[in-house]
């Protein structure tokens, strides 16, 4: 019998169209023969089951179900394809784990910290994974400009800290545009992080436990047309993403064996995606992302697909996880 499978995208953030282009990308892929899939799109104000000629069916967060004709249809297993909040941070996870609900990807825990770049960095440090000096502030806080500029250096990043797809990130060369960048990126988020600029090669890399085996998918070079790997970079076509990355042999197995061990430290599951710039031949730790884009344009498909695993065999295991 066919398993019920609820493909859940969209999403409180400015991340809400990727989300949309992710999450039917898997509907397509779906392995048809194993699963009847439905597309439920969660927004702030309501989460829906959209139907094939796009009739709208209003979700019960009771039980997480859905009427239609007069007939109820629970879902065997949530499929989390949104990215930013509620997918990434833990909240859907949260609930369904209250509902008793299987669902792909990290635990809530996990997706909370992952998400949090701050957190996340602090986490990793006890693990001696190297990561760019760092100032953290608070919605609030009195903003130093000759502290930050001191201590950190210029040019610098100043980054949302809970935001994804390069939303309120900013290269700042002058001490003179720090505070109005610090100040755009507190309009994403209520705390920001302001990152040493790290001069190097910088690679995503995708990480797996697959079949039972915490595996490297592939290595991607990130050459952006821009000044670094922002929005238009990743989605508009202004970058060229080379894999495998055209690094040393010494880069590609020290970038592995870190990666792998962040999966594994972190306690991650399904898929997962990490950034790093290399110093020489040590990789940085920027960020890592625990429900990757899977969007036509996005990296860890690509990486599956040079890897000779199809999306559909990709999903497939993904959803048999969650289920075990």
């Amino acid at each position: 019998m066919k398993k019920n499978v609820a493909v859940l995208m969209g999403g409180y953030s400015s991340e809400y169209d990727i989300s949309i282009k992710s999450g039917q990308v898997v509907l397509d892929n779906l392995d048809k023969e194993l699963y009847l899939a439905f597309k439920i799109v969660i927004r702030s104000d309501e989460w829906i089951y959209l139907d094939n000629d796009n009739n709208k069916f209003k979700i019960s967060k009771d039980d997480f179900s859905v009427q239609i004709k007069n007939k109820k249809i629970k879902f065997d297993i949530a499929f989390i394809i949104v990215h930013g909040s509620p997918g990434e941070d833990g909240l859907l996870q949260s609930y369904f784990d209250l509902i008793g609900i299987p669902y792909t990807g990290c635990s809530a825990y996990t997706s909370a910290l992952t998400f949090n770049k701050r957190d996340c960095i602090s986490v990793l440090q006890k693990y001696n994974i190297p990561s760019a000096k760092s100032i953290n502030l608070n919605l609030g806080d009195d903003i130093n400009e000759d502290m930050i500029t001191k201590t950190i250096g210029l040019p610098c990043f100043v980054k949302a800290n809970k935001s994804g797809s390069s939303f309120g990130v900013f290269k700042v060369y002058n001490k003179e545009d720090l505070k109005r960048s610090i100040e755009n990126s507190f309009k994403i988020d209520n705390e920001v992080l302001v990152e040493a600029f790290l001069d190097g090669i910088e690679v995503s890399v995708g990480v797996m436990n697959y079949r039972k085996n915490v595996e490297v998918f592939g290595i991607t070079q990130l050459v952006s047309d821009n000044d670094f790997f922002d929005y238009e970079a990743k989605y508009e076509g202004k970058s060229k993403e080379i894999t495998p990355a055209n690094i040393s042999e010494i880069q590609k197995k020290n970038v592995t064996e870190i990666s792998k061990k962040i999966y594994k430290k972190l306690g991650l599951k399904g898929l997962s995606r990490s950034e790093f710039i290399f110093i020489g031949d040590k990789p940085y730790f920027l960020e890592i992302n625990s429900v990757p884009g899977m969007t036509q344009e996005s990296i860890f498909p690509k990486q599956a697909k040079i890897k000779g695993i199809s999306l559909k065999n990709l999903f497939s295991e993904l959803i048999k996880q969650a289920i075990e």
